[in-house]
């Protein structure tokens, strides 16, 4: 069965997909034919990235640190598209700097967004899903689950959250028929990423994150780094002594604190703490 055969004519459903990858992954979605339903914090840009999109496609009101906004999200899609065959969390934020300099507002938000989003979106949709027989659930994580980042500790510390809720959620529902998918990207060329660098890895696109996603509901995987070698080399280095695992990591993954263009983040950085998505 081909990628558009898999998603031909599934209804599924975009968290934080007005803009960046998950505006990507829409779009890429409903070229092979999916009902697309865009979920975000802003609903103009969601409304407006929906009508740009081919095919059926809608947007919608979504605050994913909300359980009740994301329940009538679900809701709103299931009375106008149908039950949600296939949902995509891509709502992120992230603040970059010394640990120690980080406001408190900005990790709040961070850990509402990144790690109380996806546990809300799993709560309300899975059941559903289960109870069917089928579903899928992909959220967008970062290579920061496995990865030790320096300027990027409470981002890092949602994003192995993310990773290590899924996991023990995967285990409660092996063989329900709904299929639980991590895509762990390296930096993306988006908002989110502005200011920082990428190390030894290459700038992605959104684009390339998006393939990631339609690849894993044509072959479900649980786990998904992108580039692919990523998670080939976490498990290799992951098996050496601390102190050679230490010398390679710091010439492989990058160093934001000493890195990061702060003047390029500031006006982010600012929504953050006054409470807006990236």
């Amino acid at each position: 069965m081909s990628t558009v055969e898999r998603i031909r004519g599934r209804v599924i459903a975009v968290a934080g997909g007005a803009n960046g990858i998950g505006r990507e992954t829409a779009a890429l979605l409903a070229r092979a034919g999916a009902h697309i339903a865009i979920g975000d914090y802003d609903a103009a840009a969601a409304q407006h990235a929906a009508a740009e999109l081919a095919g059926i496609a809608r947007g919608y009101d979504l605050d994913v640190t909300s359980s009740e906004s994301f329940a009538a999200f679900a809701a709103s899609v299931e009375s106008d598209l149908g039950p949600i065959d296939v949902l995509v969390n891509s709502a992120g934020v992230m603040w970059v700097g010394p640990f120690d300099a980080e406001p408190d507002a900005a990790a709040r938000r961070q850990l509402d967004v990144n790690l109380l989003g996806v546990i809300h979106s799993v709560k309300l949709v899975a059941p559903k899903m289960r109870a069917r027989g089928s579903g899928q659930i992909v959220t967008i994580a970062s290579a920061a689950s496995l990865l030790p980042t320096p300027g990027e500790a409470t981002y890092a510390a949602s994003k192995h959250g993310v990773l290590g809720y899924l996991k023990a959620v995967r285990t409660e529902l092996r063989g329900s028929g709904v299929n639980l998918s991590v895509i762990m990207p390296t930096v993306v060329d988006t908002a989110l990423a502005a200011g920082t660098s990428t190390g030894s890895a290459a700038m992605l696109q959104p684009i390339d994150v998006a393939r990631a996603v339609a690849k894993v509901i044509q072959r479900p995987r649980f786990q998904v780094t992108v580039p692919a070698y990523v998670g080939v080399a976490h498990r290799v280095v992951d098996l050496l002594p601390q102190r050679l695992q230490d010398l390679i990591l710091a010439r492989l993954v990058p160093d934001q604190v000493a890195s990061v263009d702060r003047k390029a983040r500031s006006s982010y950085e600012e929504g953050i703490t006054r409470g807006r998505d990236g």
